[in-house]
């Protein structure tokens, strides 16, 4: 008797998961711990940083076309996002897009693990989403961006705003989407709108199998490595074009302003 056993990817960390979504003997990290490039703002809040700020990017192959993962790692500060890992994961979208323009498509993959925007790093964290956002919605005008997220922290905050922008998302049932976490929601609005300590809860409200019932993730699949590398590669065989996300057009506020004006019985 065979007996087959999944290799999770959720018990993997961030290296670890970018390698197993690369082919086999392909990987090479960009920016890796040895450049020591970590965040300026954490020790003196009294924590340690890593020199990787908790962001992998790495260039190899998936399927043999050239590809690049960025991952992050919920196992420092929560997988949080600031300055220096937004800038690894804006920067490597923008040379993806680079890439396109210079006859070499590169296959983006986000593995993302995270809770959010890094507290101590509040403000540079916001602008980090920004240009993440930024640079997905250029990039996947081009190509598709494909969201991984099977980790064991989920996507909150500003990144799960950046994961709705991907042309693919793929979940896992231990996957956790939303915009604000259970204990954050908990302490705002108290018990009666979240109880953060009630698990099953929480997985129906924000877990991977409603969030695709939901229709916002792609494809759900389960916690092993050879299904993820499957999916990512089904992602980019069949990808689903989408238009070019168009703001709304406002109206100009000296109007409101004149109408106002005019309303009061002043003539602007």
């Amino acid at each position: 008797m065979t007996v087959l056993l999944a290799e999770s990817f959720a018990e993997r960390g961030a290296r670890e998961r970018a390698r197993a979504l690369l082919d086999a003997g392909s990987f090479r990290e960009l920016i890796g711990p040895f450049e020591r490039l970590s965040s300026p703002y954490l020790a003196t809040q009294g924590v340690v940083p890593q020199s990787d700020d908790g962001t992998v990017v790495a260039r190899g192959t998936i399927g043999a076309q050239r590809a690049c993962v960025v991952a992050t790692d919920g196992r420092f500060l929560g997988g949080s996002i600031g300055e220096i890992g937004g800038s690894k994961i804006a920067g490597a979208l923008e040379l993806a897009r680079r890439d396109f323009e210079r006859g070499s498509p590169t296959r983006m993959v986000l593995a993302l693990d995270t809770g959010g925007i890094r507290l101590q790093e509040a403000n540079l964290g916001i602008l980090a989403v920004a240009e993440i956002c930024d640079a997905i919605v250029a990039l996947r005008l081009v190509m598709p961006v494909v969201a991984v997220i099977a980790g064991r922290v989920g996507v909150y905050g500003g990144l799960a705003l950046s994961t709705s922008l991907c042309s693919t998302i793929i979940v896992s049932e231990g996957a956790r989407i939303g915009l604000n976490g259970p204990d954050v929601i908990e302490t705002e609005s108290g018990l009666d709108e979240m109880d953060s300590s009630d698990r099953p809860l929480i997985w129906r409200v924000t877990g991977g199998r409603m969030r695709h019932e939901q229709g916002f993730a792609s494809e759900i699949v389960p916690d092993d490595v050879a299904a993820i590398r499957s999916a990512v590669e089904r992602a980019f065989a069949d990808p689903h074009p989408l238009p070019a996300l168009e703001a709304p057009a406002f109206p100009d506020p000296r109007l409101e302003r004149d109408a106002f004006l005019r309303a009061l019985g002043i003539e602007p």
